[in-house]
C-alpha cells in the first residue's frame, strides 16, 4: 500500500489536484517522490549543528581538542567492566558537566560503550512548556532491542595503567584489547596487536548537555537589516557550539517542534583503520558497499539517514531514509571482518568518508591504507555503541544476534509465493483468483487483502457488501492448502460507534500529543488515533482484538500484514508523527521513533501466537517499519518501489543489505508497487523474486491487473516455470531459515560474506549464494539482456544447474553464461548437497509430505556435504526435539547421511507430525559430476535400519557439453533415518 494520498480532499480540490498532477507530470521526470516533504541535513537542526561542529574540528586539524576528558582519579576497572566520568568542558572559564561512561567487556568478545549525562540520570534539569516529558535520556532502548549476550567477562583483565589512560585485554584467549585514552577521550580496539576501530578518532565527540534557556532580547532593527541578515543566515559567521537557532524549537513542514528539553544530540566519529569497504545501516535504496557522504564525484553529498518514514515512491541511489533502521555496519578487508551497533532509537544520520593513509610510504612493502571514517549523529537518548572485532563476518553476525536474536523459524508457507494487489475488490474475486491459478497450474501459498476489505477502513471489519462471506473465502483457500493474509494499521479510525476507537479512548492506550491529549492525525480512514505499542496494557488489548471469535471472519488460516506503522500520518511533519508525542512512560516520540514500527509489530506477533484456548502457533506478520531486533517477530519488504528496470536492479543489493544486517527474511514487491510493467521485466522480475526469501508479487489500486496467468506466453510459462524452481526448493530455503534462527546467518549471501578473503567481491552485489547450498545466483535485470557475467570467488567447480554444464571458470574472473528470457543465471558450486522436492504441486501444504531428491555436487576433491532440516512449519514442538535434521556427506565413493546434532533419535518420543514423516522417503540422488568409475555401474549398495539391498543407478556420460552425472532411483530409505550408498 502506498503511502499519503489526496483522499480525504474536497471534490474541488481533488480535481485541481488531479489535473495539476496532470500537467506537472509532462514537464517533470517519472520519479515521484516528494523530496521536500523530507528533510536534508542542514533542515535538521542537530544533524546541521554536527555537521558544523566536525567541519570545524577538521579545518583546525592538530590544533584541534575535543573539550572531553576523563580525570584518572575518576576511573576504575573492576569485573569486567570500565567505569568512570567524562568532564565535558562547556565554556571558556573551564566549567564541565559530567558524563558517566561505561565500557562493559562481554562474554561474547563484543564491548559495549555507554555514555550518559549525570544531570540527566538524576533529574535534575528543568523542562519548558510545563511538558509531562521525562527528564532522562531514553534508556529504554535495550529493553526492545536486547535480547542476551549481556554477561560480563570477569576474564578481562588490565595490561597497562597510568595517569594517562588504560588498555583494557579481553575477549578469546584475551587476543581483543581496549586503549582507553584519558585526554582527549577516545578507545582504540585492537585484534592481536593491530588497530581496528578507533572512537573518537578526529575528536568530533559531542553530547549536547541540557542547559536553561536564556531569553536574549532581540536588538532592535535598523532599515535594511532584514535582508542582511538573510544573507548572513545563509553563510552564519557564528561558531557551531553558538548557533542556537534550532535548540528550542524547530519548525518543518507547518509544524513546530517545542523541544521541551532543548538540544540534547549525540554525536561520535568511529575509524575503521585499514578499511575501505563498510556496509549495513539499512533501509536505504543504494549499493551494499557504502559510498561516501561528503561529495565528490560519484558520491553522496548527504549522510545516511535513519529516521523510518513514509517514502512515496522512492528514489534510487540515495541515502535517504525509508521504512526502517538498523544501526549496524560492518567493515571489511582482505580476511578480516569488523563492526559496531549504535543503539539508539531517534533519528540518526551517518557520514561515511574515506581517506588514504601512509604513516610512513618510504617503507619496503607498505602502501598507503585506507581508513573509512564515520560520524554518527543522533538526536537524543544515549550513546550506546557496541564494538565487534569478528574476525569474520560470520563472527559478526553470530554477536550481533546474540544481543538482538535471530530470525523466527517462520511459518513454512510464508516462504511460498505470495500474490497479492491493492485491492482484491471482493470475497468472489478472490476465490476467481485462487481458481485461475489452479487452472494455470501455477503454485502459491497466499492470497493478500489490502485496506479496502474493511468497512470504511475501519480495522477488524469487514465491507458487508463486497466480503459477505469471508470464511467461505477462507475454506475454500484452506481446502487447497492456502492462507489469507489481511492487512491491520496502528491508525484506528476516530469516529463514534467503532468498538475498536471507543475502547482505545476509553482504556486511554493511544499515542499522546504535547499537552497529554489523544493525538489526533490523519491516515487512510481520515482522523484517527495510533495504539501506543509501547504500553504493555496495549499489547494485552491489541491481543484480545485477533481472537477467533472476536474478529469474526478470521480462521486458522489467516495471517496478518503491519502497514505504515513508521507510522505514517499523512498531516504530520514528514509525514510521521510530531517528535514532542507522548509514549507510554512519559518518553517523548522523538526518543523512540525508530522503535516504534517494532513494538507494534511484536504487539501483533504476540496476539497472533494464540487466538483461541489452547493455541500455540508461530505468527506470521509482514512488517514495513523496522529496528534492530524486529527479525525476531517475522518478515519485511522493501515498499513502495515502482515497475522498472531500475527497481528490479536495486531490490537485490536492498535485501543483501538486510541480511547482513541480521533481518534476511525480507523481499521486494514482484513486478514493481507503482506503475504497470512490460512482460519481460514482470518475468524477469519472477525470476528474481525466486531467490528472495520474501516473495509476493504485489500492485497499486491503479495498476492493471498482472496476476501471473494474465501474462501471454512465453512469459506465462517463463513465471510459472520460476515459481516452480522455487516450490521444488522450499526445503533448501527451510534449512536456510533454519540456519537464520540458529545463528543470524544471512540466508542470501553476498561474495564478502562468504568469500572475506577474495577482495575483488568485496564490491560485487548483484550476485549472491542461497544459504549453505552452493547456488550462486545472478538475476538478469536490464531490458532485452541475455546473458549474465559471473564473478567466480575462488577455484572450486561450477556447474550450470539446469544443463549439469560443468562451467570453464576461474578464480577471481567473470564467466559469461547465457541467459536468455526464459533461463535464470543459477550455479552449483562443487562441494555442496542440497534437498528438493521435484513433485509439482499448488502449495506448499500440500507439498509436506512428499519424497525428496538430494542434489549432490562432486567438489574438486570427490567430497561434497549438506543438510536438510524439516518441522511441522507451524507450531514449537521442534523446542522439543520434533524436527528432523540430517547430514549429506559423499566421500569419494560412499555416501552417508546422518542425524547432524548426532541425536539418539531412537529415544526421541514421536508427536503426531513425526510419526507421518516416517513414511516420507528419499526417492532419488542426483549426482553431478559423477566420477567415471561409476560408468559402469548399474546399481548401488544401500544401507539402512538393518536391511541391505540395491537401487538402479543411471548414469550419463560427459556429452554435449555436460559433465557426468548419475541417477539413483526409488532410494526408499526414510528420510529421517540414518543410512549409507556404497557407488564403489
Amino acid at each position: 500500500m502506498a503511502g499519503a494520498g489526496i483522499s480525504q480532499l474536497s471534490p474541488r480540490w481533488t480535481v485541481f489536484l488531479c489535473l495539476f498532477t496532470i500537467l506537472y507530470s509532462l514537464f517533470t521526470p517519472g520519479v515521484a517522490v516528494k523530496e521536500n516533504d523530507f528533510k536534508k541535513c542542514h533542515q535538521s537542526g542537530f544533524c546541521n549543528r554536527n555537521r558544523a561542529y566536525a567541519d570545524n574540528a577538521i579545518a583546525l586539524g592538530s590544533s584541534w581538542q575535543a573539550p572531553y576528558k576523563i580525570p584518572s582519579e575518576l576511573a576504575s576497572f573492576k569485573d569486567g567492566q570500565f567505569q568512570a566520568t567524562i568532564l565535558k568542558t562547556i565554556d571558556e572559564q573551564g566549567n564541565t558537566v559530567r558524563l558517566p561512561l561505561t565500557v562493559s567487556f562481554l562474554k561474547s568478545g563484543t564491548a559495549r560503550v555507554t555514555v550518559d549525562e549525570q544531570k540527566r540520570q538524576e533529574k535534575d534539569i528543568e523542562l519548558r512548556h510545563n511538558s509531562v516529558a521525562r527528564k532522562e535520556r531514553y534508556d529504554e532502548a535495550e529493553k526492545w532491542t536486547i535480547v542476551g549476550g549481556l554477561d560480563v567477562d570477569t576474564n578481562a583483565q588490565v595490561s597497562h595503567e597510568s595517569k594517562t589512560g588504560i588498555k583494557i585485554k579481553y575477549g578469546p584467549n584475551l587476543g581483543f584489547e581496549a586503549d582507553i585514552n584519558y585526554e582527549p577521550y577516545s578507545i582504540e580496539f585492537k585484534r592481536d596487536g593491530t588497530p581496528h576501530i578507533k572512537l573518537n578518532d578526529r575528536g568530533l565527540i559531542n553530547l549536547e548537555h541540557w542547559r536553561p534557556k536564556i531569553e536574549k532580547p532581540a536588538p532592535e532593527k535598523k532599515e535594511g537589516e532584514e535582508a542582511q541578515e538573510e544573507k548572513q543566515e545563509e553563510t552564519p559567521e557564528v561558531t557551531p557550539s553558538e548557533d542556537e537557532s534550532t535548540w528550542w524549537e524547530e519548525s518543518f513542514g507547518g509544524n513546530t517542534d517545542s523541544k521541551p528539553r532543548g538540544p540534547e544530540s549525540v554525536a561520535l566519529d568511529i575509524t575503521f583503520l585499514g578499511y575501505e569497504h563498510v556496509y549495513g545501516v539499512p533501509e536505504h535504496a543504494g549499493p551494499l558497499s557504502l559510498k561516501e557522504t561528503r561529495g565528490g564525484e560519484g558520491n553522496y553529498a548527504e549522510p545516511y539517514r535513519l529516521y523510518n518514514s513514509d517514502v512515496f515512491e522512492y528514489i534510487l541511489d540515495s541515502p535517504m531514509t525509508l521504512y526502517g533502521a538498523i544501526p549496524l555496519m560492518q567493515a571489511q578487508r582482505k580476511d578480516s571482518t569488523v563492526g559496531v551497533f549504535w543503539l539508539n532509537g531517534a533519528e540518526t544520520w551517518i557520514d561515511v568518508t574515506k581517506a588514504k593513509e601512509s604513516k610512513n610510504p618510504l617503507a619496503l612493502g607498505i602502501g598507503a591504507k585506507t581508513n573509512t571514517h564515520t560520524h554518527w549523529i543522533s538526536e537524543a537518548g544515549l550513546m550506546d555503541v557496541f564494538v565487534f572485532l569478528g574476525p569474520t563476518p560470520r563472527d559478526i553476525t553470530k554477536s550481533y544476534a546474540e544481543l538482538t536474536g535471530t530470525t523466527a523459524l517462520p511459518q513454512e508457507f510464508s516462504i511460498g509465493y505470495h500474490q497479492c494487489r491493492w485491492n482484491y475488490v471482493s470475497d468472489d474475486d478472490v476465490k476467481e483468483v485462487d481458481r485461475k491459478m489452479d487452472r494455470y497450474k501455477i503454485p502459491y501459498d497466499v492470497i493478500w487483502l489490502d485496506i479496502e476489505y474493511t468497512d470504511d477502513r475501519k480495522y477488524f471489519t469487514w465491507d458487508g457488501d463486497m466480503f459477505k462471506d469471508p470464511i467461505s473465502m477462507g475454506k475454500q483457500l484452506d481446502a487447497h492448502g492456502r492462507k489469507l493474509v489481511t492487512i491491520i494499521d496502528p491508525h484506528i479510525k476516530n469516529i463514534g460507534g467503532y468498538q475498536v476507537s471507543d475502547d482505545l479512548k476509553s482504556k486511554g492506550l493511544a499515542v499522546k500529543n504535547k499537552d497529554n491529549n489523544d493525538f489526533d492525525g490523519w491516515c487512510w480512514p481520515g482522523s484517527s488515533h495510533w495504539l501506543d505499542a509501547f504500553n504493555p496494557a496495549a499489547i494485552k488489548w491489541w491481543s484480545s482484538l485477533f481472537k477467533y471469535d472476536t474478529f469474526k471472519g478470521t480462521m486458522e488460516n489467516t495471517f496478518i500484514w503491519n502497514d505504515m506503522n513508521e507510522p505514517s500520518v499523512f498531516n504530520g511533519p514528514e509525514v510521521t508523527m510530531p517528535k514532542d508525542n507522548m509514549h507510554y512512560g512519559n518518553w517523548e516520540h522523538r526518543d523512540v521513533h525508530n522503535i516504534n514500527g517494532m513494538t507494534f509489530h511484536n504487539a501483533t506477533y504476540e496476539a497472533l501466537l494464540s487466538r483461541k484456548k489452547g493455541e500455540l502457533r508461530r505468527p506470521f506478520i509482514l512488517t514495513r517499519s523496522f529496528f534492530a531486533g524486529s527479525q525476531r517477530l517475522g518478515a519485511m519488504w522493501t515498499g513502495d518501489n515502482q515497475a522498472s528496470w531500475e527497481h528490479l536492479g536495486a531490490s537485490i543489493p536492498m535485501i543483501l543489505a538486510q541480511g547482513i544486517s541480521g533481518f534476511p527474511f525480507a523481499g521486494a514487491d514482484v513486478g514493481g508497487f507503482f506503475g504497470n510493467p512490460e512482460s519481460e521485466l514482470q518475468s524477469r522480475w519472477y525470476q528474481a523474486g525466486a531467490f528472495y526469501p520474501f516473495f509476493r508479487g504485489h500492485a497499486h489500486i491503479d495498476a492493471r491487473r498482472r496476476e501471473p496467468f494474465l501474462l501471454p506466453e512465453p512469459y506465462r510459462t517463463i513465471a510459472t516455470s520460476a515459481l516452480r524452481l522455487r516450490y521444488s526448493l522450499l526445503p533448501a530455503w527451510y534449512t536456510a531459515f533454519y540456519h537464520a534462527n540458529q545463528d543470524g546467518s544471512p540466508i542470501i549471501r553476498p561474495l564478502y560474506w562468504t568469500h572475506p578473503s577474495q577482495e575483488g567481491g568485496f564490491g560485487i552485489d548483484d550476485q549472491f549464494f542461497v544459504g549453505t547450498t552452493g547456488l550462486l545466483v545472478k538475476p538478469v535485470v536490464e531490458k532485452s539482456k541475455t546473458s549474465a557475467d559471473i564473478y567466480i570467488p575462488d577455484d572450486e567447480f561450477y556447474y550450470d544447474y539446469f544443463s549439469y554444464k560443468k562451467l570453464p571458470t576461474a578464480r577471481g574472473k567473470h564467466l559469461t553464461v547465457e541467459a536468455p528470457i526464459e533461463t535464470i543465471p543459477v550455479l552449483m558450486r562443487g562441494g555442496h548437497i542440497f534437498p528438493r522436492r521435484d513433485t509439482p504441486r499448488r502449495s506448499s501444504q500440500l507439498m509436506k509430505f512428499d519424497d525428496y531428491t538430494l542434489v549432490i555436487a562432486v567438489g574438486k576433491n570427490g567430497k561434497a556435504e549438506g543438510e536438510l532440516y524439516v518441522d511441522d512449519g507451524d507450531s514449537f514442538d521442534y523446542e522439543k526435539g520434533q524436527y528432523i535434521h540430517r547430514r549429506f556427506k559423499l566421500d569419494g565413493s560412499t555416501f552417508s547421511s546422518t542425524d547432524a546434532e548426532d541425536r539418539d533419535t531412537k529415544s526421541l518420543k514421536e508427536g503426531e507430525w513425526l510419526k507421518r514423516m516416517r513414511g516420507v522417503s528419499v526417492d532419488k540422488i542426483v549426482v553431478v559430476g559423477a566420477p567415471s568409475s561409476w560408468s559402469s555401474k548399474k546399481e548401488v549398495q544401500i544401507e539402512s535400519e538393518g536391511k541391505k539391498f540395491s537401487v538402479p543407478l543411471q548414469y550419463y556420460k560427459t556429452d554435449d557439453g555436460k559433465t557426468a552425472f548419475a541417477i539413483v532411483k526409488r532410494v526408499g530409505v526414510r528420510i529421517g533415518a540414518d543410512w549409507t550408498a556404497d557407488f564403489a
